[in-house]
């Protein structure tokens, strides 16, 4: 397990009282109940991680900051497909039938969203329209010919599935490095940007994104 949360990193310890006072009540609810906050990609302050809530329904989502020291426990997407439940979910039939694909190519991934969310806690945050979110760790360039073949396999589940390549520079959508377009929106802690090469951020002066 790695040191540092990263994002997407589920981490549990945060409590109600730890909320500023303009916090919604599903959220102190939710921290109430011992559930865990989501490591979201933010600027912090030092010795604080960037993070999310998530309530029961899309409209209850609430960004916040949780103290390091505050971290009683850390869960990866990596570590969440290691033992995937029985479902006839939609979404959790495509993890099961594409994971056999995932880990023949030799790269660390993992499953993020509703479905890593009730993975990890049992409540029943995925429903019969979910997709399935994947992250696939590519420390170093995938070639694009090889996203394509890897977006062509995906795009064949059972419902709508999106990846994201976790880049040493930040995150960028699998679908979009499939494509032919020149340039793709790389999501980093500063914000997001337009990028050549996300392996190669630094020599192509990527420009902020509003």
């Amino acid at each position: 397990m790695h040191a540092t949360p990263r994002p997407h990193d589920l981490l549990w310890g945060m409590t109600p009282e730890q909320l500023l006072a303009d916090a919604p009540e599903w959220a102190r609810q939710m921290l109430a109940t011992g559930q865990p906050v989501v490591v979201r990609r933010a600027l912090t302050a030092v010795g604080q991680i960037a993070v999310g809530l998530r309530g029961t329904s899309r409209d209850q989502r609430y960004a916040t900051v949780m103290d390091v020291g505050r971290v009683l426990r850390c869960v990866s997407p990596e570590q969440l497909i290691e033992t995937l439940p029985s479902s006839e979910l939609p979404a959790f039939k495509a993890l099961a039938a594409i994971k056999p694909f995932l880990d023949d190519l030799g790269r660390s991934w993992g499953v993020t969203g509703s479905v890593g969310y009730q993975l990890a806690t049992g409540l029943p945050t995925a429903h019969a329209d979910s997709d399935l979110d994947l992250l696939l760790l590519v420390p170093c360039e995938l070639p694009r010919h090889e996203a394509h073949e890897l977006q062509r396999l995906l795009d064949q589940a059972c419902c709508r599935v999106d990846m994201q390549l976790e880049t040493p520079a930040g995150a960028v959508a699998l679908r979009e490095w499939a494509g032919a377009a020149s340039r793709v929106l790389l999501k980093c802690p500063s914000g997001a940007r337009l990028v050549g090469n996300p392996w190669r951020d630094s020599l192509d002066q990527p420009e902020l994104v509003a």
